[in-house]
């Protein structure tokens, strides 16, 4: 992220033309350790240097060259002009050309009122300190500027960050000799002890004091006119611009004026993804208390509902699993709940997975052999080979508690429910990418779900662990392999079919995350495009009424909002935040960061103690945000760009190692209490 982050921050720096960094240079550089010359030491604040050396001068007595610094302003310089005309005077504006290239149209009133303007360089950068192609590139924009927006270029330079003569020493008048030879004459102040009534060049800026100055000069009696530097010392101020000058100062002030449109829009999306970003850690909070009092709540004299403990079907669809499938399928066959008939579908393997299962030596499990069909083909295979009513779907590279099958089944006792969700975990968490994982399982699915199920729109049931009414994914035509997301479809197909699905906390299973980036992408990918298609695919939900419609305005919306255009507009916090701690106040940047990060591991941690995980795996979690989530970022926006170019994915799987079961018998969440 970050390579795609910097060329959008330096970017922004060019359309803004301001770099805090030689500002911060300035007030940083050492003194002077030269002394200026002599001749400029105690002459005039004028300065040029030619073949005849240099050459000073100052203002006539009785003569004041008001000089205003920086800008122009919108609020300060129209003020400024305001005054300079109620009382009949003229001035000098050394403007930086980037505020020219913003307001052109200020340069063009200040030469419309006769007034005169000078550079003060592009982004008021600290000349002595500037390299050699900085150095002529903060004279020549703002001569690009002054001609795409007026038509002139000046002859006139006032140093940034000098005052008087004597403050040209050292490298300053190193860079002030190599602007005297592109033709520039110096324009500096004199010292705050002479008199108006001698002549002067008092420097100002753009601010209230400096209107209250000069408005305090202007009706001194001790001054005869008020004038621009040129006109008082008959110098030339201007040459004429060339054809191509004047075309690139109109290019500059085009791409200046986008820059200000795209600098307003980040702005306006760094609000919207930031509002968003907030708003969903509230709702988790929120609804995660919520489902935690619902399952606390007890009324006296309510009826309890009845445990189911009737046989269950198991389907296990398998490609190619034979470094997971025995741990699975033992920690099945352990389970408490011991009425199972597994059924293991083998979807054309080339290694051991099917022998391996036949091998267990527990008649509870049969290997159904077929060519590779997928895997939504190999859960409608099982599915009509099951005995059963209730089917629980497992994946073939997940281990399972002994008593996760028993949990996950009672929510089905109520006539109503059509499917019920477990509760996924990692188990290999050794490598820093599976702590990052980890933390997204607990903090970003586990506590959505319990959110999804006070809303009543649960938009997954993972295909790591999930129990089903059979005729009820009958009804819907079985599993269906028109998306990559089949465990999504399938519950979204069973909300609109007007089935409730529930989230069981205590059910759990743990499975095993990638360990490489590159298999992680590919699995991010396959399930973010398939979410995308189902979520396409089952869009009529919108309009549809009862528990169908709860679902499409709830969850769809939800999905919409934070796992679509949340991820899209998010990048733009990270661009800000790395662009305001470059060029901005990084303070306050950081601050707001920081305060961001606060509020998500506050989440996290109430996320981790729900599930009785501990909480020391937070210390990860800035390294998640900064790397973990960029990635996440990438995977949705190319998985966007592929729908809507209707690219095809095909379903892949990752090589799998058998470490899902490091952390059988490890915590447990929140047990919940039955429910009357």
């Amino acid at each position: 992220m970050l390579a795609l982050t910097l060329p959008l921050v330096f970017a922004l720096l060019i359309f803004e033309g301001w770099t805090q960094h030689e500002v911060d240079a300035a007030k940083a550089r050492t003194p002077c350790v030269s002394p200026v010359p002599e001749a400029v030491a105690k002459g005039g604040p004028v300065i040029g240097i030619n073949r005849d050396g240099i050459r000073t001068g100052s203002m006539p007595a009785r003569t004041v060259a008001l000089t205003f610094d920086g800008g122009p302003d919108p609020v300060w310089t129209p003020r400024l002009l305001d005054l300079l005309r109620r009382n009949r005077a003229r001035a000098t504006f050394f403007v930086h050309g980037a505020q020219a290239a913003r307001h052109p149209e200020l340069i063009r009133r200040i030469r419309a009122e006769g007034h005169e303007i000078g550079s003060n360089t592009y982004t008021g950068a600290v000349l002595g300190e500037s390299s050699a192609p900085r150095f002529r590139s903060e004279l020549e924009l703002t001569q690009s500027a002054l001609a795409g927006a007026a038509g002139v270029r000046t002859n006139l330079l006032r140093m940034p960050r000098t005052t008087t003569p004597d403050t040209l020493c050292g490298r300053e008048w190193q860079a002030a000799r190599r602007a005297t030879g592109y033709g520039y004459v110096l324009v500096a102040a004199d010292r705050g002890a002479r008199r108006p009534a001698q002549g002067i060049v008092r420097q100002l800026s753009q601010t209230e004091s400096a209107y209250l100055e000069a408005r305090r000069l202007l009706k001194s009696r001790s001054v005869d006119r008020f004038t621009t530097v040129s006109e008082g010392l008959g110098l030339v101020p201007y040459s004429s611009p060339s054809v191509v000058e004047r075309w690139l100062g109109a290019g500059l002030i085009q791409v200046t004026r986008l820059g200000q449109a795209f600098s307003t829009a980040m702005i306006w999306v760094l609000g919207v993804a930031g509002g968003l970003g907030v708003l969903r850690l509230l709702l988790l909070a929120l609804f995660a208390r919520a489902h935690v009092r619902r399952l606390e709540r007890f009324r006296t004299g309510a009826p309890w509902m009845r445990e189911t403990s009737g046989p269950v079907t198991v389907l296990v669809p398998a490609y190619n699993e034979e470094a997971g499938i025995g741990s699975t399928l033992r920690s099945l066959l352990g389970s408490t709940h011991r009425q199972l008939q597994v059924i293991v579908i083998d979807d054309g393997s080339s290694d051991r997975t099917a022998d391996i299962a036949e091998n267990m030596g527990d008649p509870r499990v049969e290997v159904v052999r077929q060519a590779n069909s997928g895997k939504a083909a190999a859960l409608n295979t099982g599915l009509a080979r099951a005995r059963y009513d209730i089917v629980v779907m497992v994946d073939a590279d997940t281990v399972f508690e002994p008593d996760a099958i028993e949990r996950i089944v009672q929510p089905l006792a109520h006539p109503a429910v059509g499917a019920v969700s477990g509760n996924t975990k990692v188990g290999n968490r050794r490598s820093l990418l599976a702590r990052w994982q980890h933390l997204e399982y607990v903090f970003g699915f586990n506590l959505d779900r319990r959110m999804f199920e006070v809303l009543e729109c649960m938009p997954t049931v993972p295909g790591a662990i999930g129990a089903f009414r059979r005729d009820a994914v009958i009804g819907v035509g079985g599993v269906s392999e028109d998306t990559l997301a089949e465990d999504t479809d399938l519950t979204m197909a069973l909300w609109r079919a007007g089935w409730r699905v529930l989230y069981e906390e205590s059910a759990v299973a743990w499975t095993e995350v990638p360990t490489t980036l590159r298999q992680l992408w590919r699995q991010r990918y396959r399930w973010c495009y398939g979410t995308l298609q189902a979520m396409w695919k089952h869009r009529g939900a919108l309009v549809g009424t009862g528990p169908a419609g709860r679902f499409g305005r709830r969850g769809l919306t939800y999905l919409a909002l934070f796992q679509v255009a949340l991820p899209l507009l998010a990048p733009v916090i990270d661009v800000y935040a790395l662009y305001g701690v470059l060029f901005r106040d990084p303070l306050e940047s950081a601050g707001v960061w920081f305060a961001f990060l606060g509020v998500q591991i506050v989440c996290s941690g109430y996320a981790l103690r729900l599930d009785g995980e501990p909480v020391r795996a937070l210390w990860s979690m800035p390294f998640q945000i900064l790397v973990y989530r960029q990635l996440m970022y990438l995977v949705v926006i190319q998985s966007l760009v592929a729908l809507l170019f209707g690219s095809r994915l095909r379903w892949q799987r990752m090589k799998r190692s058998g470490t899902a079961a490091e952390q059988i018998g490890g915590p447990v969440p929140y047990r919940s209490v039955p429910m009357p």
